[in-house]
């Protein structure tokens, strides 16, 4: 018998964390945090497998939302065994140091929730290390088997990762037992990004297909495909840069960071964006590295093009931010959606007040975020950052452009189409999302069993 427990991710974005229990097997998928929630909250709902077991961990790739939770899970069953591809396992490295500050930062501001604070015990330093080195790694499409302690069948379960297109190291997930083929699609693209290639969906049927719903609810027409949209792109740059004022780029620290400077670099020296000074910084300068090192072993738009071989500033090294209005510039600071107390919020308080200034967005925004109130603002309007804070007037330039990650919804049922599932589960998603992925499914084909996961429901697969 196989089940499937959803813990977190289950109609909305975060904290994905999926339970499978294959004839006694207990098999975590992901494991991850939360990000615009603090506290317990953050946390995907461990008690709902604290009497199951739990043998194994498998993470499809290092962003906060599937990965940063586990140092949480090992605390409570010890003996898990995390397996992960090589690159996942060198990015977890830095990205779950990085966290522990995260971490710290969350719970300061919510300091007014001691009960929280105190049942939120944070991990050390030395805890990631010891986690890290436990961490078992495989490459593409290398088979291993995950049998666990109370495994009930002569027949063993194994499981593969396949390259997912997403980021360094991204992987889908395939897990086989008897006749039976389940495939976890992670976060995933078909399409070429900068500088990481599309994946390529396995000739296989699976029997149930786990799938994203990301952009299950945006309009594709609204998205240009990765080459057009960097015309407009360069255009609106040259625009800001020729009239004396700088463009500051909010950016996730791991994946779209590297894609943006490879992309701006890859412009800059086609002579299609003005030359000019760019700023960056943080644990995205390391992470950087994590991609030129492995280069060479996964697949790559340019193995030959190294990211640290672009020219680049500090941008943590400027004490004052009016530097950056001196002399044209393009920033690209943390975080992606502007959360409070990151660098890109911090900055773009600065830039709403300068005229020939412009803020670019260039991914996903939660509506609850800055990033998102800003990006959908207008020059000459006004704002307000949240809730509790005052208006602010508008006075730079405000686009918003679209270089996902993640899968069009018509490559979402692509993926339907080439593995031909009797089941689909539909995760990390919002409800429109959800909704229009399972209709369009329906539509293919009527004798497909659709489900829209809900935290804490068992689902007999």
């Amino acid at each position: 018998m196989i089940t499937f427990l959803p813990l977190g991710g289950a109609g909305e974005i975060g904290a994905s964390c999926f339970y499978l229990n294959i004839n006694g097997t207990g098999i975590v998928l992901d494991c991850g945090m939360h990000p615009l929630k603090t506290g317990l909250e953050a946390l995907p709902k461990f008690d709902l497998i604290k009497d199951l077991p739990v043998d194994y961990v498998l993470i499809s790739h290092a962003h906060q939302d599937h990965l940063s939770a586990l140092p949480f899970l090992v605390k409570r069953h010890p003996y898990i065994r995390i397996i992960t591809t090589p690159q996942t396992r060198a990015l977890a490295e830095l990205t779950l140091h990085n966290s522990i500050s995260l971490l710290k930062e969350h719970l300061h501001n919510e300091s007014k929730s001691e009960k929280n604070s105190e049942q939120l015990q944070l991990y050390s330093h030395q805890e990631i290390d010891l986690l890290i080195q436990s961490i078992e790694y495989k490459a593409y499409k290398e088979n291993f088997v995950i049998n666990g302690y109370n495994h009930r069948s002569k027949f063993p379960i194994t499981a593969s990762f396949v390259d997912a297109g997403h980021i360094l190291g991204s992987a889908a997930i395939i897990i086989e037992h008897e006749s039976k083929k389940i495939f976890y699609s992670g976060d995933i693209r078909l399409s070429d990004q900068a500088i990481i290639p599309g994946a390529k969906i396995p000739s296989m049927k699976a029997d149930t297909l786990i799938l994203e719903t990301t952009y299950g609810g945006t309009d594709s027409n609204s998205i240009l495909n990765w080459n057009e949209e960097a015309v407009r792109f360069a255009a609106s740059i040259n625009k800001i840069l020729i009239s004396g004022g700088s463009v500051l780029v909010p950016v996730f620290s791991l994946g779209k960071m590297q894609e943006i400077i490879a992309l701006i670099w890859n412009l800059m020296e086609r002579k299609k964006i003005v030359s000019t000074e760019i700023f960056t910084g943080g644990i995205a300068e390391k992470i950087s590295r994590v991609y030129d090192y492995n280069r060479y072993v996964v697949n790559r738009i340019d193995p030959e093009f190294e990211i640290n071989s672009i020219p680049q500033k500090n941008l943590y090294e400027i004490e004052q931010p009016e530097k950056f209005f001196k002399e044209p510039c393009i920033v690209l600071a943390a975080s992606g959606m502007m959360v409070e107390g990151t660098a890109s919020l911090n900055l773009a308080k600065y830039w709403l007040k300068h005229d020939k200034s412009a803020i670019f967005t260039v991914g996903y925004m939660d509506e609850s975020t800055p990033g998102y109130r800003i990006s959908n603002a207008v020059k000459g309007g006004k704002i307000k950052l949240n809730d509790f804070s005052e208006e602010t007037e508008v006075r730079c330039y405000i686009e918003r452009f679209r270089f996902p990650s993640h899968a069009k919804r018509e490559e979402l049922l692509e993926i339907v189409k080439q593995l031909k599932p009797e089941k689909v589960i539909l995760v990390h998603g919002d409800a429109d999302g959800i909704e229009w992925i399972g209709a369009s499914i329906l539509k293919m084909r009527k004798d497909i069993k659709i489900y829209a996961a809900k935290l804490g429901k068992e689902i007999l697969i």
